[in-house]
């Protein structure tokens, strides 16, 4: 049943939620995006409880980034996490993370693409020639996924392992192909549309494409990794939350955002159970999550239209205009696609 009802969204939402998965990450390296505030943070020290080698978050601020190591430190013990620098409205900021961990870096075992943000108050656009809200929440992540990807094969060749990427999406997906989306999409350059000031001034979520947009990538570089069986990409729905990710609201659509919060919001913690138990969980059961969406500790059906004719041709669309904005973005990336996946 690719569809959510608001029935279905309040019964998930005030469901009972499921400790967090609990494994052995001794000898591993794992990467959280934006894990210096919010989802992100709480999932990282979940993961700071379970002993990894190195846990790298990543944070705009260098100062909120040291803040979150000395929380992390104090709430669990664990010393050797790591604040990277890494500002998704940048592709300069892409490649320096991704020079920084070919210097420094070794193995890779779990990579949570968690970074991202609602919107801004007027429409922006990045250096690099996009909406802010769509680089940072869609075309960014996607080349900081497949320019560490390598690292993740080599990790389970050499190690024998099952490195898992996780693209944070969420349950807004299912409702975020409607007519107004369905004009931009149907352009011949999606992806310029969708960034531009027109459908940002035509739309009143800027940033519910984009979960479609990753569910999207999720199961098109999956399919492409077919020569690597160990690698498992899924995306995730993090529930809605108590998160500063909407800190920005104003007004009427604040007030219904304070409103839901206190109907249905679980703690930004439960949310951050969420990112790990899809970095983490379904041992015995990892052909199942390959490609897939996880919500609430299992995978389930995406959206209908993710599933149509249609969504299957957008996501091929979508993925090769990507494709081409990425080689741009870092020449490492045809030689990437050239070694690793399938065409």
């Amino acid at each position: 049943m690719g569809q959510i009802t608001l029935w279905r969204f309040f019964r998930e939402q005030r469901q009972t939620i499921k400790p967090v998965e609990k494994v052995d990450l001794t000898g591993k390296t794992v990467i959280v995006t934006g894990g210096n505030g919010g989802l992100g943070f709480e999932a990282a020290k979940h993961f700071a409880t379970m002993n990894p080698a190195r846990l790298i978050i990543t944070s705009r601020s260098e100062e909120k980034g040291k803040s979150a190591l000395s929380k992390i430190s104090q709430d669990t013990g664990y010393t050797k996490a790591e604040a990277w620098p890494l500002d998704l409205s940048r592709f300069a900021s892409v490649r320096e993370f991704a020079d920084r961990f070919e210097r420094e870096g070794g193995r890779l075992d779990i990579l949570v693409e968690n970074a991202g943000m609602v919107g801004t108050p007027s429409y922006e656009k990045t250096q690099d020639g996009y909406a802010v809200i769509f680089q940072t929440n869609a075309i960014a992540p996607s080349l900081h996924t497949l320019l560490l990807l390598p690292y993740m094969i080599k990790t389970a060749e050499e190690y024998k392992t099952k490195p898992r990427i996780v693209l944070v999406s969420s349950d807004v997906h299912y409702w975020a192909m409607n007519s107004k989306s369905r004009k931009f999409v149907s352009q011949p350059n999606m992806i310029d549309a969708l960034s531009s000031v027109d459908y940002y001034n035509s739309v009143l979520e800027k940033s519910w494409f984009c979960p479609v947009l990753n569910v999207f990538f999720m199961r098109a570089l999956q399919a492409r990794l077919a020569n690597y069986p160990s690698i498992i990409v899924d995306a995730v729905n993090p529930g809605y939350c108590y998160s500063g990710f909407r800190s920005n609201f104003t007004g009427i659509r604040a007030f219904f955002d304070h409103l839901m919060e206190r109907l249905v919001a679980m703690t930004t913690e439960e949310g951050g159970r969420q990112l790990v138990w899809a970095a983490v969980g379904g041992a015995g059961s990892e052909e199942k999550i390959k490609g897939g969406y996880v919500s609430f500790a299992k995978v389930v059906e995406p959206s209908d239209f993710s599933l149509s004719k249609e969504g299957q041709d957008l996501e091929e669309k979508y993925w090769n205009q990507q494709l081409e904005i990425l080689k741009g973005a870092d020449p490492r990336i045809k030689e990437i696609v050239d070694q690793y996946l399938q065409h």
